[in-house]
């Protein structure tokens, strides 16, 4: 469990929250003690001000008279007073605290402000935060009227303040292990909804369907790949399946032939030399059949594993385009295409002859398969710029556009018929001798196919 995405990612976010929590708690702590003391302080050194205040006003107005005995100031103040000076009820101690002298300048010559201090009453380790005012009657300055109260009183809200602070983070952190929690869900489910799929996938089923995330991104988009590879696959295994049935008529029927034939001459049934030699012509042309089938599928297996051999020889391209023109003449003049040859150059060119002339042909094979009887099919040589074009025209039903890319792909067959090796071997064969094949084409004018090759290789 501890590996699962589904708990390392709120175990993270909340990992990170944390760590933000404590270190923006720490800095807001120091900062507000810092500025919640000064204010404090002041706060402080303001009251017990106003109580000197009070208190030397009252004693100058009352000279003489105890009608304020310390206790009972002190008791009404909540602070604690002191007093340096003169006696102020004569014959009697005034009852309050004493404050060395040495903390407080001649009376006589402070200012008429406050005097804000800190100061340790004798015999006490308490520190305290002090204001005094100088005590006149009449013209005559008697002392000085301290108030104080303890420093430790601003340190006394700092644990319900902290208390708060923790609640408060404590809330913070489960709302954002909820929101963690959440957000692990919207993630990990379609990971986890593709995980299934890729086992399905794996088990050999591609007729899934791969769940759709809402919002995008990169799940999203890994959603969209990983439907459009369960696409491909199956559609693979169609082509996979099509091209299993197309070989497997394809090598039925030259083998049913050639297996009637011999039958036929083993069992002296063909007695006749002519009927013979008809026999003998049929098998050889059917095993030619069967040789260039399974020449098709080692070729198209030899350029998938980028192991072809190619040579590099000069070739003669008029007589190239002529050997291969001249090789479906028959069929053209059996079935009343008007079959048509244009030479407007003679190039030269260094390339693999042999494989050229295999391009130049299927696409002459992938004419008169699609081309009517009684059709028109052309054959065009020319040249520009150290480029070489042989062009095949044909005036068959021309390729739906949805289709232009799919006529390349191997096993693929718009028909159903042949083995859908063709065109894909031609393209491959293109590519590896650093050209490329083109493709115009309308239900009104037919296909135009173009083999498109450089004078050198590069």
């Amino acid at each position: 469990m501890l590996r699962s995405l589904r708990f390392q990612l709120p175990a993270l976010f909340l990992l990170g929250v944390v760590v933000a929590g404590l270190v923006s708690a720490a800095i807001a702590l120091r900062l507000f003690r810092s500025y919640a003391q000064n204010r404090a302080r002041a706060q402080a050194y303001h009251e017990v001000a106003k109580e000197a205040f009070g208190l030397t006003t009252v004693y100058s107005q009352r000279a003489g008279l105890r009608i304020l005995p310390a206790k009972t100031a002190e008791q009404a103040t909540g602070d604690r007073i002191f007093y340096a000076g003169l006696p102020l009820f004569p014959g009697e101690k005034a009852g309050f605290g004493e404050i060395p002298r040495s903390l407080l300048p001649d009376p006589r010559r402070m200012p008429k402000r406050l005097r804000r201090f800190e100061f340790k009453p004798p015999g006490s380790d308490q520190t305290l935060l002090a204001a005094g005012r100088p005590l006149k009657i009449g013209r005559q300055t008697f002392g000085t009227i301290v108030v104080a109260k303890p420093k430790t009183e601003l340190n006394q809200r700092w644990p319900a303040l902290i208390e708060r602070l923790l609640l408060a983070f404590a809330a913070g952190v489960g709302v954002a292990a909820g929101f963690a929690w959440y957000l692990s869900r919207r993630i990990t489910s379609p990971v986890l909804a593709l995980s299934r799929a890729a086992d399905e996938i794996a088990g050999g089923h591609y007729d899934i369907d791969v769940p759709k995330v809402p919002g995008g991104g990169e799940i999203g988009q890994l959603a969209g790949r990983f439907r459009e590879m369960a696409a491909r696959l199956a559609q693979a295994e169609q082509l996979e399946r099509n091209f299993l049935m197309s070989v497997s008529h394809e090598l039925r029927t030259p083998l049913t032939a050639i297996r009637g034939h011999v039958e036929a001459l083993r069992e002296g049934v063909v007695t006749d030399d002519e009927m013979r030699t008809a026999s003998l012509t049929v098998i050889a042309a059917e095993a030619e059949r069967l040789e260039r089938l399974v020449g098709d599928v080692l070729d198209l297996a030899k350029l998938g594993a980028h192991r072809f051999t190619l040579l590099r020889e000069e070739v003669e391209m008029e007589r190239l385009v002529e050997r291969a023109y001249v090789a479906f003449s028959e069929e053209a003049r059996r079935r009343g295409i008007d079959y048509r040859q244009t030479v407007a150059a003679k190039p030269v060119i260094v390339s693999d002859g042999d494989r050229v002339l295999q391009i130049i042909s299927n696409l002459l094979s992938n004419a008169f398969r699609w081309t009517p009887d009684g059709g028109t099919i052309e054959v065009e040589l020319s040249a520009t710029d150290g480029t070489v074009y042989v062009t095949v025209d044909d005036s068959g039903p021309g390729i739906p556009p949805v289709e232009r890319e799919r006529i390349f792909r191997p096993f693929w067959s718009r028909d159903g018929g042949g083995t859908g090796l063709g065109l894909a071997i031609a393209r491959e064969l293109a590519v590896a001798l650093g050209g490329r094949i083109r493709l115009e084409t309308s239900s009104e004018s037919g296909s135009r196919f173009e083999l498109v090759l450089p004078s050198q290789p590069k």
